[in-house]
């Protein structure tokens, strides 16, 4: 076994995995960017490496600077995590051109199952069911789903239901490809309409050993991101499960597989299945494939990169209970969920689950990197006494200062179709197209009044709020709610409810907020302007597209309120913005 390993990766993923290789008596070494100096996972390692600038290019996704810190910080290993360059092959090849131990498969059947199109070829030689395929200049019948061909994580997909769509959305599929990936290749495959997504966990190690750790279900979904995950699968009964698992491990052989992988399925009501494509990596969903099994994925990672032997087979393997994870996001649900960047003001886990985080009271969510800041993941003996735990503890995190999607997710799990199993990739845009996070009420006004009453001892007029995260779970008669007060603004968590009020007292007369209203489109968040629709002169109509925001590996397209005239364009693509800049300026259409 080697004695130290780097983790190319950032935040609670590589905490994750510095608690695995601590446990084993492993250094630990992080990098990190400029934007994340102060972070936790860079105190926290024995020995941590700036490897450049905030943008992901110039740090986490910068091959030759991972590999010269590798080698300044006198590394044995490298541990890719998951995200970033964990599915490279060109990343995997330069660690061990360097002479290092690469953590992960080899880098041929890295690029083997990192193509999408070469993936479907093999899975369809190895007798694995695959989607038929379309080349964009031939026939076409829809709906058809767009993937990019180096891509995961839901970037790069859009789902094209007619051939008028067809060119705007394949322009930002390859967009959104190019910037996630490096990559804009792209390839269209039929599309399976709300089916469920049900993925395999596979462990191999280097002498031809494969076993599989059941499925997990990963349907619900919002724009192609897994939010829920379970295992086992409520819809899989043991016949499909041991199909599915065949097919997974024929899979994994065709490429001679070796360490950690998921192969992902797309499942639909009468039990026929599909291959969708292979995470040559570990998965931000492992933990609930953990906790039913009792193994330490990362610990088989690094024992099968040393050369070691699975120590058990599948007949040894013994699933217990149910676990489910939710993926606790920063990101506004009264703005369409546009992820946020900003600081944790006050930050606390919720008790009597697990919970994946790199979190602390003053943390900063740079608007650089996924949206995702926590993942909390509950077991129980049943899928509902799992689900039901779950729930309660979202709405016992106390995550204060930015907003997040923890009301959206317990309402999710409580939701009557997914608690009874029927959930399929369709679920939110079925059920939660209108969900509206909670208002305030007479009880909530005093609360906020009485608390910061307390904290600066004088009475606030509270012109402006928001609320978010969190569902609704009593807490009454708790004298000492949770709270922070940051200036004029107070967080306070209320009857299982996050909310934030501002002080307005000394605010100046009102004012029409800067919006469509006077004229004006103003960014909704932090970002990087990826393109640029519209120039000074332009007639828009309404719902036309303007400009295109990337903002934690998403593209998020800005569009016209009303039929206007562009009077000015304020940013050109590639400009950093911040929430409230204004980017562009209108005039009416037609002269008054």
């Amino acid at each position: 076994m080697f004695r130290s390993v780097l983790v190319a990766n950032r935040g609670e993923i590589s905490l994750r995995v510095f608690r695995t290789a601590r446990r084993m008596g492993l250094q630990c070494i992080a990098v990190y960017s400029e934007a994340d100096r102060g972070a936790r996972h860079v105190r926290e390692a024995d020995a941590a490496v700036c490897i450049g600038g905030a943008a992901p290019r110039e740090s986490y996704l910068n091959i030759a600077s991972i590999v010269a810190a590798a080698r300044k910080s006198g590394a044995e290993a490298v541990h890719p995590g998951y995200g970033f360059l964990a599915e490279n092959a060109d990343f995997a090849k330069a660690v061990l051109d360097a002479g290092l131990v690469w953590i992960g498969p080899a880098p041929e059947a890295i690029r083997a199952m990192g193509d999408k199109a070469n993936a479907k070829r093999l899975a369809h030689e190895a007798g694995v069911p695959v989607l038929e395929s379309f080349d964009p200049a031939g026939r076409i019948d829809y709906p058809v789903m767009i993937k990019a061909v180096a891509g995961g994580g839901g970037r790069g997909m859009r789902l094209v239901r007619t051939a008028a769509e067809l060119p705007a959305l394949l322009a930002s599929a390859k967009s959104e490809a190019l910037a996630s990936f490096g990559d804009d290749r792209v390839i269209l495959e039929r599309a399976v309409e709300s089916p469920r997504h049900v993925e395999v966990q596979l462990l191999a190690d280097k002498h031809g050993n494969i076993v599989h750790l059941g499925e997990r279900d990963c349907s619900v979904q919002r724009r192609h991101q897994k939010l829920i995950e379970e295992t086992p699968s409520p819809v899989v009964d043991a016949r499909l499960r041991a199909r599915l698992a065949e097919a997974a491990i024929r899979v994994a052989r065709s490429v001679s597989y070796a360490g950690a992988g998921t192969v992902e399925c797309l499942v639909d009501g009468s039990g026929h299945f599909w291959f969708m494509e292979m995470n040559t990596r570990l998965q931000v969903e492992h933990p609930v494939s953990e906790m039913v099994t009792g193994l330490d994925l990362v610990e088989w990672q690094l024992r099968v990169a040393a050369g070691e032997k699975l120590a058990f087979g599948q007949a040894d393997l013994h699933f217990s209970g149910h676990a489910i994870e939710a993926r606790l996001c920063a990101e506004d649900p009264a703005q369409g969920f546009l992820p946020q960047a900003g600081t944790i003001a006050l930050w606390q886990a919720p008790p009597g689950v697990r919970v994946e985080h790199a979190l602390e009271s003053g943390a900063e969510i740079p608007p650089h990197y996924d949206s995702m800041i926590a993942k909390i993941v509950a077991h129980g003996a049943t899928r509902d006494e799992a689900r039901e735990k779950l729930a309660v503890a979202l709405g016992e995190c106390i995550a204060l200062g930015v907003p997040n999607n923890a009301a959206y997710l317990a309402a999710v799990l409580r939701d009557e179709v997914f608690a009874k199993g029927g959930a399929t990739t369709g679920l939110l845009s079925e059920r939660f197209a209108d969900w509206k996070a909670a208002a305030p009420d007479a009880d909530v006004l005093a609360t906020a009044k009485s608390l910061y009453a307390k904290s600066c001892a004088q009475e606030a007029n509270f012109g402006e709020w928001a609320c978010w995260t969190n569902s609704a779970r009593a807490s009454a008669g708790n004298p000492d709610l949770p709270h922070v007060r940051d200036g004029r603004t107070l967080h306070f968590l209320r009857d299982g409810v996050s909310w934030t009020w501002r002080d307005a007292s000394m605010d100046p007369p009102e004012r029409v907020a800067a919006g469509a209203a006077d004229g004006r489109l103003v960014a909704p968040m932090n970002g990087k302007v990826a393109q640029v629709h519209a120039m000074a002169g332009d007639l828009v109509v309404a719902g036309q597209a303007l400009m295109v925001l990337e903002a934690m590996k998403m593209e998020h397209t800005l569009a016209a309120p009303a039929a206007l005239r562009v009077k000015a364009v304020h940013v050109a693509q590639g400009a950093q913005v911040s929430p409230g800049q204004l980017l562009v300026e209108f005039e009416p259409a037609l002269p008054p």
